[in-house]
Formats: structure tokens, sequence, C-alpha cells
């Protein structure tokens, strides 16, 4: 292993050692229980902020995952304390479904189905199971997975609808959040209900499970991909008209090492084979929109030939595992370069070194972006799984 390589695992096993810290002592909600809502760029905690479900279980997943690399004891019980909150809180035992939020005093606030949530949930619950063993955890994903399944699936035409109400009735408003297009069916759900699925099937081997996964993994490929560009369709109908959007490169280098993953849980050679082409077409599609200090731009708009000039923080840890996968793939180190790069942009301009976590983002002019430190979308996913992603990668 080159020192440069031993060097870069080192300051990530220390940065997830931070990212963990911060995450422990700043976002405990000890008044209400569960984690605080809402943290703002100062550091300031919004005490009244409402609680996402999202949040809930990506913290739940950051925490089940790092416990399997850190052997920290209290990293456990914080992944205990999220899946305890989710189970109690935002799982709806009415209509088995997730809440989309919460208010402080722990009532329903927005009670919507939002399918990216419930996968997200499962992600995160499949995690927790392996870590703890407990039942009730693979139970619950294993109720959310089938719920999906009943409600969101479209039989007629494959994929996922995005959103319904509390009662899985037909909703109007499908976004994700405002600067989304209302649109039934995307990509980014898609891509993490394949995430939470093939997590789910490494602790429960499931086989109509497995052939989801299968099925889905080709959907995704079919209309998700463009095989031209090595960019990824974003919006779509229910009969998979495509609605014209940006090029947003950070999905676009998440997709490319995280759909190989899954179909690496799959099994399937044909699929393995097909998403390692993807891999290293999209990598390479994505460097443009790398800058020239290492990081990656957020995205492009080819209709109005306009780069949106923000380096946001999850879309850099999303490009270290996306071009260093690129690299074991082929064994270009021009990838390696690429990764080495943006961790020092990363250290330069995300990191907060003094209070800890990392910032939103930057502007083109470095200035920093003043949103969330901790928040609805403000979450400790990204970064601690690009920390664990590269350990386990650079150690193999």
């Amino acid at each position: 292993m080159s020192s440069k390589l031993k060097q870069l695992k080192t300051e990530l096993s220390a940065e997830l050692d931070a990212i963990l810290d911060y995450w422990s002592k700043n976002t405990i909600d000890i008044e209400n229980e569960g984690f605080i809502g809402q943290i703002d760029s100062n550091d300031a905690v919004i005490l009244n902020a409402e609680k996402g479900s999202v949040l809930n279980a990506r913290i739940l997943w950051s925490f089940s995952a790092s416990y399997q690399v850190t052997k920290d004891a209290s990293h456990k019980e914080i992944a205990k304390r999220a899946f305890q909150y989710l189970s109690e809180y935002f799982y709806d035992p009415e209509f088995g479904g997730l809440f989309w939020s919460i208010n402080v005093d722990k009532t329903p606030k927005d009670t919507k189905n939002q399918i990216y949530a419930l996968a997200f949930a499962i992600y995160g619950l499949s995690e927790y199971y392996a870590i703890s063993k407990d039942d009730k955890a693979l139970a619950l994903a294993i109720n959310l997975y089938l719920k999906i399944q009943k409600h969101s699936y479209d039989p007629v035409n494959k994929g996922y609808l995005e959103a319904f109400t509390r009662d899985w009735q037909p909703i109007d408003d499908l976004r994700l959040s405002a600067k989304d297009a209302n649109e039934k069916k995307t990509m980014n759900t898609h891509l993490h209900i394949i995430e939470a699925y093939a997590n789910l099937f490494k602790v429960w081997k499931d086989k109509a499970l497995h052939n989801d996964i299968i099925e889905l993994l080709q959907t995704i490929e079919k209309h998700f991909i463009n095989t031209e560009t090595g960019h990824l369709h974003l919006f779509f109908d229910e009969n998979w008209t495509e609605k014209p959007d940006v090029i947003s490169y950070g999905h676009d280098i998440e997709a490319g090492w995280l759909l190989l993953q899954c179909a690496e849980i799959s099994a399937d050679e044909t699929l393995i084979a097909n998403y390692k082409k993807h891999a290293v077409q999209i990598a390479e599609a994505t460097k443009e929109g790398l800058d020239a200090d290492g990081g990656l731009w957020y995205e492009f708009n080819p209709e109005k030939n306009r780069l949106t000039t923000e380096k946001h923080w999850w879309v850099q840890a999303e490009a270290l595992i996306g071009f260093y996968n690129a690299y074991q793939l082929t064994g270009d180190e021009n990838y390696l370069d690429i990764v080495f790069k943006n961790w020092d942009f990363i250290k330069k301009h995300i990191i907060d070194s003094k209070n800890g976590e990392w910032f939103w983002g930057v502007y083109g002019d470095y200035s920093l972006m003043e949103k969330d430190k901790a928040g609805f979308w403000k979450c400790p996913y990204h970064n601690s799984r690009a920390c664990l992603e590269l350990i386990h990668r650079i150690k193999a």
C-alpha cells in the first residue's frame, strides 16, 4: 500500500471519529428524547425545530455501520437510541407507514408516506439489526418493505411511485423538497430504495426481495442511466416519459458506486458486469463537474447552460467513494489523484476544524453557505459513509 493511501486511511479514520463525536456530543436531545431537530450554521440549537424521519434513520444507519468498525459501545448505544425513537414515534402503527416529520413533543407533524423516508428507515433498521440482532428492528424493516411493494410499486410500468397520504391514498405534492420536480418517479427515490433493499437482503435472504432487487436494478439501468452521456435522468411521469432536468454531479457519482454495490449484493453476474461499466462511465462523465481545486460542483443546467457554483458537503463525500471505486475497477491512477485532491479540498474548505462536523458547503468564492450543521437534510450519513467505505476499500 502506498504511503499516500496509508496516510489517507489514517486521516479518514480520525475524521470518522470526529464526525461521530460531533453527533454524540451535540445532537442528543436530553429534554425531549431522540435527537435535536436542527442546529444552524453557527452551531446554535433551534429548540422547537420539527424532527425529520430521514435524519433519524440516517443517524441510525451511521452509528450502526460505524460501530462495526469502531467497536465503541457508545456508538452502539446511540444507534439503539435512534432505533427506539424511530420505532416509537416515527413509525405509524395504524397504517404501517412512517411519518415524514414529528413535533418536538413527539406528536406527528407531516404524516405523508414519502417512499424515500421509508427506504432510509429500512436502510437504518437493517444495519442496526446487523449489530444488535434485535428481531423488532428486522420485523419493522420487513414491514416497511412490504408496504412499499404493496402501495408504491407500479406493476404495470415497473418502478416506484414517490409519495402517498398517511392512509396510502394518492397525494398531490409528491416532492421531496421545494427544489424538486413534482413527478411520480424519480432517480433519487429509486436509488435509495435499491440501497435499502440490498442492505435488507444482507440480513434477510428472502427470495421475493431478491427478485425485487434484480428487477429494480434492471429498471434503473433501463430508464435512469443515460449510456450516451454517462449522466442520470432524474424525473419521469408514471409512464416513463422523461421531464427535462439538470445534471446532478453528486447523484451521478453516488449512483455509480452504490448501484454496483447493490448489484454485487444481488450476485447477478450480468448486472454486476453491466454496473461495473456504468460505474466507470459515470465517474468519467462526472469529471466534467470537477473544479481545479479538487471540489465537485453541485449541478449543471444544460438547457440554460448554467453551472450552480456551489460545492455541497455530501457531493464531496460521494466523490471520494465514486472516484476511488473507479480507480479500483480500472487501476487508472488519475482517479486516485482526483480522490487525493478532493480530500484536500474537503479538509481545507468543508470540514469545520473548530467546532466539528462538515459545513453545508461553499460558494464559488469559498464563502460559506449559511445552512444547517444538522437538520432535515444535514446528517452524518454521507460523510461517515465516505470514511467507512474508503477505510474498508483501502484495507482490502
